[in-house]
């Protein structure tokens, strides 16, 4: 049965009196990000009291307004979160229709989340998966984007000249990327084990960076999101982050602290 599209906007308001923007109420209802919520809308996916949204700006109702995806009503949700230990051929898309295994599907909550960033699929380690949008959009936000680390072992030796290439920034289609803080951890003949933090988000930023240099990646693995470290968590597994790392994610985004720790980060403790 073809859906039904209209071409006028939903334009109620919450209880503040205000519009609020229908990719806003998607995303603290959990079903994705704001970018992926705006692109759910836009392929017919979303209806408001019966009629299909599919162009933007949209605005509605969360208290009074029926508002569906593929059918599914929309319920404000808890906030979880979970810091994954991403393994090797698990992509970060909330859907994929080659059926590849998904690292949203590896959070044992039945809260729909989605990850905060993304990893490709031959990147292993942490990224963090939750429903909270608004802290999502700070965390991926240019203004406030928290250090990335990688352990990155290539094929070759790398010596000085390239490794004062990689702080300095390498040039790649989008420009010149940022400094890096680069650190060798282990180097033979035959391969060079390297820790690098870098603060943009380029597609594959750290493979094109190497490949610029005419180096190939044989691993890479993320180990740290700002102060928060993957040490602890087993491959394939998610841990809730404790009530301090969560308040430091909090602070590091310009975000209030909530008074009352989410359900999922109780009784959990650094290690």
């Amino acid at each position: 049965m073809a859906r039904k599209k209209t071409t006028e906007k939903p334009t109620t308001a919450g209880r503040s009196g205000k519009p609020i923007r229908l990719q806003k109420i998607l995303a603290a209802a959990g079903f994705d990000s704001r970018r992926g919520c705006e692109e759910l809308i836009l392929s017919g996916a979303v209806t408001v009291n019966g009629e299909v949204v599919h162009t933007l700006p949209a605005f509605a109702d969360p208290d009074t307004d029926d508002i569906r995806v593929e059918g599914r009503r929309i319920r404000p949700e808890r906030k979880v979160y979970f810091l994954l230990n991403k393994p090797k051929n698990v992509i970060c898309t909330s859907r994929d229709p080659q059926g590849r295994p998904k690292a949203v599907d590896l959070a044992p909550c039945k809260e729909r989340v989605f990850c905060v960033g993304r990893l490709d699929a031959e990147t292993t380690g942490l990224i963090l998966l939750t429903n909270d949008a608004e802290l999502a959009n700070r965390l991926t936000h240019p203004r406030y984007e928290l250090p990335k680390t990688y352990e990155v072992t290539i094929r070759g030796r790398m010596e000085g000249d390239d490794i004062e290439k990689l702080k300095k920034g390498v040039w790649l289609s989008e420009g010149k990327t940022e400094r890096a803080a680069v650190r060798i951890l282990r180097r033979t003949p035959l391969e060079t084990i390297l820790e690098i933090s870098i603060r943009q988000g380029l597609n594959r930023q750290v493979r094109r960076s190497f490949a610029r240099l005419g180096y190939k990646v044989k691993a890479l693995k993320r180990t740290r999101i700002g102060e928060i470290e993957l040490k602890g968590i087993p491959r394939g597994q998610c841990k809730p982050p404790s009530p301090a790392q969560l308040a430091y994610l909090y602070r590091a985004t310009g975000l209030k602290t909530q008074r009352k720790a989410p359900s999922n980060t109780k009784n959990t403790r650094e290690k």
